[in-house]
């Protein structure tokens, strides 16, 4: 019985503890609550007290940054204003001195206007003077007419050939005298120059020419070069390009054609094989090549040696080859490379005489006739395919031209040129340098005679001196002494301009006056 009451009792105790908790744990509560509701408020004041703080703060900066702002505004207000005010003086400057530009202009335009109203008076008399002065123009001029008893166009054209008169024999006079003067002190100083250079040059009296002629060892060998049915002569035109004539000529066959380096593998290949004695399709081509070798050598070592022997460095292979050729080349029977080296040693003696460049002037004259080397495959005169040629391989400028101008294809310019000229004709026109055919000869003799009788005022003209003179007799009546240097002149330059001729050609014009009387018994 003990147990269970003591447990009640523990149960009652239990409960009374538990109920005693509870009042204090509430009561507890109840003071945090008072506690937090306190902090609460607190926090609340302090955070009103700040905001309000911060409220008036905030003011102070929106008062102290709108008076900055109104501060700087006035100040830019001022300073726009200023330059508002400079602006002004200075517009009100300009349009004062635009008022006074336009016064000037108002002012201006009204002189002109009169000045325009006066030309207009003037002009309107002018006219009326003008048409008065026609009328009395036409008046004298039908005066005139009639006194003279010709038309207006007679009298003009009168009145040109009386003027044409006067300036022909005026300027013939001038001529004479020009010529005069220059000649006293030219002729004297060229012929120095030129016969120094001839003297210091020493060339073969006669050329060297190219043989087209190729001499056999007996009648019996024309057989073995035709060949059976002539493919031997066939194979040889064939392989060399040129044409082989056998004909009746004892002991010689002709070779014919218009390149000259063929002609001459021609040649060395025709006395290669009639030396050998074999001759046969298969060997000829064989010899023909070889020749074709042997040929190309030569022209190519004669090129170089001409250079060499000149001292002039630096041409071009291609070109010294081109130059080479002119070894099988002729002109007038006279060797072309031979004519080049005497007109590169002449061009640099007369240079060297005039203190000018004798190298360069050497240089010319080496290369002046290079287009003859080719003249027989391209068109064209020499002198302007040689100039091509020349720029084509390097050559200067200067030696471009004086090449094109050493037959006046091209008119000459510098000094050079003309040297160059001088030279060509001393080379061409030296006794021995060049021979032509005798019906070739009397055919320039009889052109040049025809050309000089074309004149009026020609009685009778006489070749003389192989050509390179005429002397043109003229009627004393028509030709007076002044027209004898304008007809002199007008002679020549017809020759030039209709006859291909080596060298020059000197027109000699005689005018005489005879006086004759018989005596009577």
């Amino acid at each position: 019985m003990e147990y269970p009451v003591m447990l009640s009792s523990i149960a009652v105790i239990l409960l009374g503890l538990g109920v005693v908790a509870f009042f204090i744990f509430r009561k507890k509560a109840v003071q945090d609550n008072l506690n937090i509701e306190e902090e609460q408020r607190r926090l609340i004041k302090e955070a009103k007290a700040k905001a309000a703080t911060l409220l008036k703060e905030a003011k102070l900066e929106a008062k102290s940054r709108l008076l900055e702002m109104k501060s700087n505004f006035d100040s830019e207000t001022d300073e726009t204003r200023s330059e508002f005010k400079k602006e002004e003086r200075r517009l009100s400057k300009k349009r004062e001195k635009l008022d006074k530009h336009e016064e000037q202009l108002t002012k201006r335009e009204q002189n002109i206007q009169k000045k325009e109203s006066e030309t207009h008076k003037k002009f309107d008399s002018a006219t009326k003077k003008e048409e008065h002065y026609k009328e009395l123009l036409e008046k004298t001029k039908k005066e005139l007419e009639k006194v003279s008893g010709l038309t207006l166009e007679e009298a003009k054209d009168l009145l040109l050939k009386v003027m044409e008169e006067e300036a022909r024999h005026e300027g013939a006079k001038l001529i004479k005298k020009i010529t005069s003067e220059a000649k006293e002190t030219a002729d004297k100083e060229a012929k120095k120059i030129i016969s120094t250079s001839i003297q210091r040059y020493a060339g073969e009296y006669v050329v060297e020419r190219t043989v087209s002629v190729v001499h056999l060892p007996g009648d019996e060998m024309k057989g073995r070069i035709i060949g059976r049915e002539g493919r031997n002569i066939r194979a040889l035109e064939a392989a060399t390009g040129i044409d082989l004539i056998i004909d009746d000529t004892p002991e010689a066959v002709i070779l014919s054609g218009f390149n000259p380096v063929r002609r001459e593998v021609a040649r060395l290949s025709l006395e290669k094989l009639i030396s050998d004695g074999r001759i046969h399709p298969a060997r000829i081509e064989d010899v023909v090549e070889r020749a074709t070798e042997e040929v190309d050598a030569a022209i190519k070592e004669a090129g170089e040696q001409a250079a060499f022997d000149l001292g002039v460095h630096g041409i071009d292979p291609e070109l010294i080859k081109v130059i080479g050729k002119l070894k099988f080349r002729t002109s007038y029977a006279q060797n072309v490379l031979q004519h080049s080296v005497e007109v590169a040693f002449l061009s640099g003696a007369i240079a060297a005489e005039l203190g000018l460049d004798f190298k360069l002037a050497k240089r010319m004259g080496l290369l002046h006739d290079i287009g003859k080397a080719v003249d027989h495959e391209v068109d064209g005169a020499h002198a302007i395919i040689g100039a091509k040629l020349a720029k084509r391989y390097g050559e200067i400028e200067s030696v471009v031209k004086a090449i094109a101008a050493h037959h006046e294809d091209q008119m000459p310019e510098s000094v050079y040129d003309y040297i160059v000229q001088a030279a060509d004709a001393l080379s061409g026109a030296r006794p021995g340098a060049r021979k032509e055919s005798l019906e070739n000869y009397i055919k320039r003799l009889e052109d040049l005679e025809n050309i000089a009788n074309s004149f009026n005022g020609v009685v009778n003209t006489y070749a003389i001196q192989a050509g390179r003179e005429i002397r043109v007799i003229t009627e004393s009546e028509k030709i007076t002494d002044e027209s004898a240097v304008l007809l002199s002149r007008d002679i020549a330059r017809q020759i030039e301009e209709n006859l291909t001729f080596p060298g020059q050609v000197k027109v000699v014009v005689i005018r005489e006056t005879r006086a004759v009387e018989y005596t009577k018994k």
